[in-house]
């Protein structure tokens, strides 16, 4: 019988064996890999006796047409009252109203955590001469920092009045000509998000936690959240933990928790990148480094990701990449991304024999040269097959 996920004792999920978990299909290609990574997360479910009870909310386009809204309440609602969830791209309505419907549901739904484990797998193309090195998870906060989205345009009354503001209050000589953005980052936001990063880490048996920051330049933001997550560790986690300066960089056999200027860090995850373990990071940075290190693994098709709040028990799972609309409908895509995010889902559910059946099902098929258009193109001796078909052939090796 289908039942509903809720937190139990202690803040950990209470999942049945026939959850019902929402959906959003997707806007563009969404129409193609939802039905494939749909059909392989069923199979890998049912090989272990459970099933999901999908059930399907609208955002996006498809939500604009049905009800004139991009992102209903009655789908809000929904997240917040069966907690977890998995979408496809969205598009992003052009010229007003809302920003992003990815962002205004981590918004609404509180999701601090922009989760994005990112892992080669082995014979997937990639630029990089030794990507099996690159393993690392990035814990990016979900809320303040940019996607805050407190911004005024050049030229409006708004950004003249903050402009006036400014240089009356602190001095500050700004452009009139300028629009203007505020950086929010806070104590509150900074060690949740560091919190969950650590919680991670010791229980998957990680090595090392990284800071990354700019609080060489940005003192008060990016400078802060180093400070902050460093007490963090001194605060709550001293007994498994240690921070770089209060150990010398030899942890003693405890989790090392270490900081980097996000623009060097950018260039280590390259040429250094098997020293990087977790890495907790403000928003805009995490943004870079995520996308930069799938490239890394195979491009943004293949890469996950995973909107969490640890503290409520809600957590959306979604493709990474966009919504490619010029592929819609042509079979074509690799549903690589929405199906490693529903392999975090699982893993997040504590299914984690169905999730490594369908990591190690995809290696295989991949192995086997069975993929995608987009990697068929720069492997020798591939066979390329449709969307469908490389599910198909992913729930044949399950």
């Amino acid at each position: 019988m289908a039942e509903k996920i809720t937190m139990g004792a202690g803040g950990a999920l209470r999942v049945p064996d026939e959850p019902i978990v929402p959906f959003i299909q997707g806007d563009g290609t969404g129409i193609d890999i939802w039905p494939a990574a749909q059909l392989v997360m069923d199979a890998a479910a049912a090989k272990h006796g459970k099933r999901i009870s999908w059930k399907e909310v609208l955002a996006g386009e498809k939500a604009y047409k049905e009800t004139g809204d991009w992102l209903p309440e009655e789908t809000v609602e929904t997240f917040r009252e069966y907690l977890i969830g998995i979408k496809g791209p969205l598009t992003t309505p052009v010229g007003g109203g809302i920003r992003s419907l990815n962002v205004a549901l981590r918004q609404l739904l509180d999701l601090y955590v922009c989760l994005r484990p990112v892992r080669w797998f082995s014979g997937v193309p990639s630029p990089v001469k030794h990507p099996e090195k690159v393993d690392m998870v990035i814990f990016r906060e979900n809320t303040e920092d940019i996607y805050a989205g407190l911004e005024v345009e050049e030229g409006t009354p708004e950004a003249a009045r903050l402009i006036d503001l400014l240089h009356d209050a602190f001095g500050w000589e700004i452009r009139k000509d300028s629009g203007i953005g505020i950086k929010p980052v806070s104590e509150t936001g900074s060690k949740r998000l560091v919190r969950a990063a650590l919680n991670y880490a010791v229980r998957h048996g990680r090595k090392s936690v990284t800071l990354v920051h700019k609080g060489n330049i940005q003192k008060f933001t990016e400078g802060a959240f180093r400070n902050w997550g460093y007490e963090l560790v001194r605060e709550e986690f001293a007994d498994v933990a240690v921070g770089w300066d209060d150990c010398g960089g030899d942890p003693g056999g405890k989790i090392l928790v270490k900081d980097a200027i996000a623009d060097i860090t950018l260039q280590q995850v390259l040429t250094r990148p098997d020293e990087f373990d977790v890495i907790a990071t403000t928003n805009l940075n995490g943004d870079y480094l995520s996308d930069a290190l799938a490239a890394q693994v195979g491009g943004i098709g293949i890469a996950p990701g995973g909107n969490i709040n640890y503290v409520s028990g809600h957590g959306i799972f979604e493709a990474t990449h966009g919504t490619a609309p010029k592929y819609a409908g042509q079979d074509k895509v690799n549903p690589g991304s929405l199906l490693l995010s529903g392999v975090m889902m699982f893993e997040h559910l504590e299914w984690l024999d169905a999730a490594r059946d369908i990591v190690s099902a995809l290696e295989r098929t991949i192995a086997e040269k069975i993929v995608t258009y987009d990697f068929a193109r720069l492997m020798e001796g591939a066979t390329e097959v449709k969307c469908s078909e490389f599910a198909q052939a992913i729930v044949e090796r399950l």
